[in-house]
């Protein structure tokens, strides 16, 4: 009895001692630029203080450097060695001037994440009597091209693991940077990843070459438009981050969200989302102060960051920048995933990027709010001044719609994970179905395109085609679904779908190939038009003839109803429920040879990056469902052990025979319980080492979806109910209320 009190005292002391202490931390002060009269500096004099891109080698290079730089972007041109080694001379001078001793090629191997190798900058120089003098050294083959082991990153049997060799090399179009620590000063140069036969070894590679296809494909079908002078078509991205913020003590005492970045166990907090009082709520000093440091390590790294505000769930945030050229919106957004956790350790904080850390309440995503625009700066979906400003904004519409309507299931493959499975579907976040939604003016616009007949609206807003057959369409006249996993907002697309942890190279380079190929299949229907009619009217005929044929895609109502998951199996749309159904696509050659026509991805990398896929999710799930088991048995059923013979000597020592038969009650429902989780826990122990014996993985990506998943989530609700009647102090693990509303109280 004694050893039982002293042990459950512990437990009740260190989540005490956690909960005080996520309450008392003080607030960390940031300390802002300021100039030589100790005034803090706007923003905008220290913004990008902290990269050398373009803007930074036009002022730093000779011209004639900067004219063959900017020669080697535009024409794809090999970059002269005298050029790069001028380059190479003035990023270090820059660098060393900031306190920089280190540099790095920073890439994106198909982890998910980022990889780099430190390299000091200094030089070994021989001088004379045999001295050796240290000096300060960077050159341009260092810069361009380095070569990191490639052997320990995955390439889904792209090459055997003795085949070390991997290179980076320079992608100049994204600028250089440097990531401040404490500890001192790395420059980071963004770089593609790819093995010695040329595979993509990243994710960093396929985006550039959708990129570049793109615009390849959308300027041909603008020239066919009348677009003649038009050279280049860029797309951009704006990316939304959603977030969860905990006290690190709390995270040190869950092995779950350790280990996976979930809690895996976890009864609901009397009070969660319920009362939606959380959603744009006034942002708790604590929290207020960590958002301040992070959008200031942000700013100095180049990076727009306009938003910042509390999520729907308790202790949920979100932080949104300004759209920018993709490739460099791609690589800003994992800068900015690496600065939300590195600064939120530095508050006595963990951030939790995972698309569902917490049951019962609201998940995170990462939405995409994706465009395209010429090289005037005009986007191209956003509705003119002009007639024909307007008649190429519903071209360009068309041309998405088909992109998305053709090529739905590998787009769902784009966004599969086991983190989105949690979230996906649920009344929170857009269904794993594929869909587009326009809004009400603009569906019955389109509606009347295609049946010739014309609309015409009253509102202020509304913009004037001035084409013959043409409807009045209004300019953001449109109401925002949140259920839609692709929804126009009036001058773009806001992808919903993607997940928080994501990295968003993988969706947006599908989605690239995708437009791209609908922009050249519907260049080569509008040529044979154009030698029928004329241009605006062969421009209407073929929105029109798209409109028909997509109109299965578009879908303006509650995407979380049964109702739409029947309607869209009517209309043929895929329903890829779960990441083992998605990541199936990527089999099918007939699904994914766009990818290969566009040359984003070879059949090869395809290939690879389905195994990949395949190999993380058994891997991820199998450390969820590990700890799973380390938690319930180690942890949970000695506590319920406890609990058992508290309630049993308490039972004993009661007098009074109405009293004993009172508190029966309150024995017998525990053991119920009791006999409940020991029994589930059983049934997955055996179920988890019966797939762990098979060496197929694919087989054990099915085994998880169709028997292991819901045998882990029957043994959570179990101990989730064991949760509920457990005395407090027995419990080992923090609870939900703890972890979601302490932050209210700093």
């Amino acid at each position: 009895m004694n050893n039982t009190t002293s042990s459950s005292s512990t437990t009740q002391q260190s989540r005490a001692s956690a909960f005080l202490a996520s309450v008392e931390t003080p607030t960390r002060k940031v300390e802002k630029i300021k100039d030589h009269f100790g005034k803090e500096i706007p923003i905008s004099e220290y913004f990008g203080c902290m990269t050398f891109g373009l803007a930074q080698m036009r002022e730093k290079l000779p011209k004639d450097d900067y004219t063959h730089l900017m020669r080697t972007l535009d024409q794809s041109k090999k970059l002269p060695k005298d050029t790069a080694e001028s380059i190479a001379s003035a990023v270090k001078e820059w660098a060393v001037s900031k306190g920089v001793t280190h540099f790095c090629h920073w890439f994106q191997p198909m982890t998910g994440s980022t990889a780099e190798k430190h390299d000091a900058f200094i030089s070994i120089q021989h001088a004379h009597h045999s001295e050796l003098r240290v000096i300060e050294r960077f050159t341009g083959s260092q810069l361009i091209q380095g070569e990191p082991d490639a052997s320990s990153f995955p390439s889904g049997g792209m090459r055997s693991t003795f085949e070390a060799r991997g290179y980076t090399a320079w992608d100049p179009t994204s600028p250089l940077f440097i990531v401040e620590e404490e500890n001192g000063k790395t420059l980071c140069i963004p770089t593609v990843f790819f093995g010695y036969h040329g595979q993509a070894l990243d994710n960093k590679t396929p985006l550039l070459r959708s990129v570049d296809t793109l615009s390849k494909d959308a300027v041909d079908f603008l020239k066919l438009l009348g677009d003649v002078d038009v050279k280049k078509v860029s797309p951009t991205l704006g990316v939304e981050q959603e977030y969860f913020l905990i006290d690190k003590k709390f995270a040190a005492l869950r092995p779950d969200l350790l280990l996976s970045g979930r809690t895996l166990l976890g009864a609901s907090s009397a009070r969660g989302q319920q009362l939606e009082d959380h959603y744009f709520g006034s942002i708790p000093s604590r929290i207020k102060s960590f958002m301040q440091e992070v959008e200031f390590e942000l700013y100095k790294l180049g990076i727009p960051v306009k938003t910042r505000h509390n999520e729907v769930a308790p202790a949920q945030f979100e932080l949104a920048p300004i759209f920018e050229d993709m490739n460099i919106a791609s690589d800003h957004n994992l800068l900015t995933m690496e600065v939300l956790r590195r600064v939120a350790l530095r508050h006595g904080l963990v951030c939790l990027l995972h698309e569902k850390p917490f049951a019962g309440i609201n998940g995170s995503g990462k939405h995409n709010n994706w465009s395209i625009a010429n090289d005037k700066g005009e986007n191209l979906l956003e509705p003119g001044h002009t007639p024909h400003q307007n008649l190429r904004f519903l071209a360009c519409l068309s041309v998405v719609l088909r992109a998305v309507y053709n090529h739905a299931a590998v787009l769902r493959a784009g966004i599969a994970s086991p983190g989105n499975d949690h979230r996906l579907g649920a009344n929170e976040a857009p269904p794993a179905i594929i869909s587009v939604f326009l809004g009400s003016l603009l569906e019955d616009i389109l509606n009347s395109i295609e049946s010739g007949k014309a609309l015409k609206a009253t509102d202020e807003q509304i913009i004037d085609l001035g084409v013959s057959q043409i409807p009045d369409i209004s300019k953001d006249y449109t109401d925002r679904n949140r259920t839609s996993p692709f929804a126009f907002t009036g001058n773009k697309f806001e992808f919903r779908a993607v997940g928080s942890s994501q990295s968003v190279s993988v969706p947006m380079s599908f989605l690239n190939a995708a437009v791209a190929l609908s922009f050249r299949e519907s260049a080569t229907e509008l040529r044979d038009l154009l030698k029928k009619k004329k241009r605006d009217e062969a421009v209407m005929e073929l929105i029109r003839k798209v409109i028909k044929e997509t109109k299965a895609i578009r879908f303006n109502g509650n995407g979380y109803s049964d109702e739409w998951k029947a309607e869209a199996k009517k209309r043929g749309l895929p329903i890829l429920s779960t990441t083992p159904d998605a990541l199936d696509v990527l089999k099918n050659k007939k699904l994914t040879q766009f990818l290969v026509d566009t040359k984003v991805l070879t059949k090869e990398e395809i290939e690879s990056r389905y195994h990949i896929a395949v190999e993380r999710y058994v891997k991820t799930i199998d450390i969820e469902h590990t700890s799973l088991i380390e938690m319930v048995g180690v942890y949970i059923i000695p506590a319920m052990e406890k609990h058992m013979k508290l309630l049993s000597d308490s039972h004993d020592s009661m007098t009074s025979a109405s009293l004993k038969k009172l508190h029966k009650g309150r024995v017998d429902e525990f053991e119920k319980v009791f006999t409940t989780v020991l029994s589930t826990y059983e049934q997955f122990l055996a179920k988890t080492e019966k797939s762990r014996n098979s060496h197929d993985e694919h087989k054990r990506m099915w085994d998880i979806v169709k028997d292991l998943q819901p045998a882990s989530f029957k043994l959570r609700d179990a101990v989730d109910s064991a949760e509920l009647l457990v005395s407090d102090e027995l419990w080992p693990f923090p609870k939900y209320r703890e972890m979601l509303l302490a932050h209210n109280l700093t």
